[in-house]
């Protein structure tokens, strides 16, 4: 891991008055790019070829005496692959351009974990140790920490032959790198079927099924919680709600949309949904679950500076089902930017907004407090 030492000299020879908002053009980079113009930042995207029309010609800025009036994208790179954002004559004129860079999902999916973090020496405004946390299976995953932290999750099956109710299998997809080979089960004799399916489909192989992690299903409603940790916060609360998301998921929405006699009709390949994340929504909850929400981020903040210091920074999600109960189950942790957030750009969200009295996007909440610690000489508490 790269020591913050270094990342502290890298900072010390910026010009901060003229700092550039940078992130990696996926995932959550709009919500990123309106935020930091918002703020008066102006954004830097590093693109890769095929894939960058959005960011260099759709939501290209166009600025007037300084002042944007149209789209949040400023200046771009395009690369033939994103890993070449690592070379280190990349890096060079990221830090010559003051960049300060935001990660997110996309970026620790096509760069490797290892190279972001020994050879990525750009500041980055969040937690870099933690970025690994993600990744099921490895010694000190999310599971880890929620475990460490008490924090609630589904009940983990460790053998598929011990499947007695409803359970989903947890893989990544085959092909589509960033999605999900996720399936449900009822019973070991569903598993095998199913399983069978989507590898003779190519969703899934043997390989990824080996090392799948089984739960038990929580029936009930997903509330993606997009919360914020402001180190630099010391009068108010440091933890922030700032809004709630769900997914729209392919095939699956698709399937729940058609009456059940006519699901009984799908053939083989179209009987088993997939679970491909395709677009978000905004949600609230009610308001006497709020607190039961904050009591998890409030765990999951302590145990992140006790085993994961200094802690997270910043952005990070909570994804969550709500059972019969109304308790909480976290299925997934996300130590950065959540995927949903681009539901509250620019209008932002109603706690981001009650708790801000403006429109607050997540984009938003890092621009702020990277404006924040640079005018309060804290930017080294900030970034890793």
């Amino acid at each position: 891991m790269i020591d913050r030492r270094v990342i502290f000299e890298k900072i010390r020879d910026y010009d901060l008055d003229n700092v550039k908002v940078g992130v990696l053009a996926s995932h959550s980079a709009l919500d990123v790019a309106d935020g930091a113009v918002e703020e008066g930042f102006r954004t830097m995207l590093y693109c890769q070829k095929g894939r960058e029309k959005t960011y260099t010609r759709y939501f290209k800025a166009r600025r007037e005496n300084g002042r944007i009036i149209r789209g949040v994208v400023d200046e771009y790179v395009i690369y033939d692959k994103f890993e070449e954002m690592m070379k280190k004559e990349e890096q060079e004129k990221m830090l010559a351009d003051n960049i300060l860079f935001i990660p997110n999902r996309s970026f620790t999916s096509y760069i490797k974990l290892d190279r972001i973090e020994n050879d990525f020496a750009v500041p980055l405004v969040g937690s870099r140790n933690l970025l690994r946390s993600e990744e099921r299976g490895g010694d000190r995953d999310y599971y880890w920490l929620l475990e460490k932290a008490r924090l609630p999750y589904p009940d983990k099956i460790d053998n598929p032959e011990e499947i007695d109710e409803l359970v989903v299998v947890k893989l990544h997809h085959a092909k589509k790198r960033l999605e999900r080979g996720f399936f449900t089960a009822a019973s070991y004799g569903e598993y095998k079927e199913k399983s069978r399916r989507l590898i003779k489909q190519g969703v899934i192989t043997e390989d990824l099924l080996k090392n799948a992690r089984i739960e038990r299903y929580i029936i009930g409603p997903v509330f993606n919680f997009d919360f914020f940790y402001s180190p630099l916060e010391e009068d108010m609360s440091g933890i922030e709600l700032l809004g709630v998301d769900w997914r729209f998921e392919t095939s699956l929405d698709g399937h729940v949309r058609l009456p059940a006699q006519q699901q009984l009709t799908l053939n083989e390949k179209q009987s088993v949904p997939e679970y491909t994340v395709c677009g978000h929504n905004s949600a609230t909850i009610r308001e006497s679950l709020l607190e039961k929400a904050f009591e998890l981020a409030e765990r999951y903040v302590k145990a992140t500076k006790k085993y994961y210091k200094p802690g997270i920074i910043g952005p990070f999600c909570l994804q969550t089902c709500v059972d019969k109960d109304n308790k909480f189950f976290i299925y997934d942790v996300a130590p950065r930017i959540g995927g949903g957030t681009n539901a509250h750009m620019s209008i932002g969200h109603p706690y981001g907004n009650a708790l801000w009295r403006k429109n607050i996007s997540t984009g938003r909440r890092l621009a702020m407090e990277i404006k924040r610690a640079i005018e309060d000489g804290r930017l080294e508490d900030i970034v890793t």
